[in-house]
C-alpha cells in the first residue's frame, strides 16, 4: 500500500504539471504520458498485491484443511483492498488526462 501511496502522489504531481503546462506544447503531451503510465502501473500493482495476497491466503488454508467460510470471505475482502486502490488512483489518472486534453485540438494530438 505504501508504494500505491506514492504513486497516488506521483499521478496527482504529473496531472497538476500537465494541466498548468500551455495548451499545445509538446511538455504538456509528455507530462500527460507520463502521468498516464503511472497510473496503469497503479493499477497493475494493485492486481498484483491482491494476487500475491490470495496466494498467500490459500496456502495457508492449505495448510490449515478446513476453514469458516466467514473468515475466506474476510480474507477475499483484505486482498481486495490494494485492487480497489490502484483502481482509484488509475481513475484519478483519466480524470487528469481528460482535463489535460481538454484544450488540445486533435491535430496538437497527432
Amino acid at each position: 500500500m505504501a508504494v500505491l501511496s506514492i504513486l497516488l502522489l506521483a499521478v496527482v504531481a504529473t496531472g497538476v504539471v500537465s494541466i498548468l503546462r500551455n495548451k499545445a506544447s509538446l511538455q504538456k503531451k509528455k507530462w500527460i504520458t507520463i502521468n498516464q503510465d503511472l497510473a496503469l502501473f497503479a493499477l497493475v500493482w494493485g492486481i498484483l498485491g491482491q494476487c500475491i495476497g490470495l496466494f498467500g491466503a490459500f496456502e495457508a488454508i492449505e495448510h490449515a484443511g478446513e476453514v469458516s467460510q466467514a473468515l475466506l470471505a474476510g480474507g477475499l475482502k483484505i486482498s481486495s483492498y490494494t485492487t480497489i486502490y490502484g483502481l482509484f488512483i488509475f481513475l484519478i489518472g483519466k480524470i487528469f488526462k481528460i482535463i489535460g486534453n481538454f484544450g488540445i485540438s486533435e491535430e496538437g494530438l497527432r
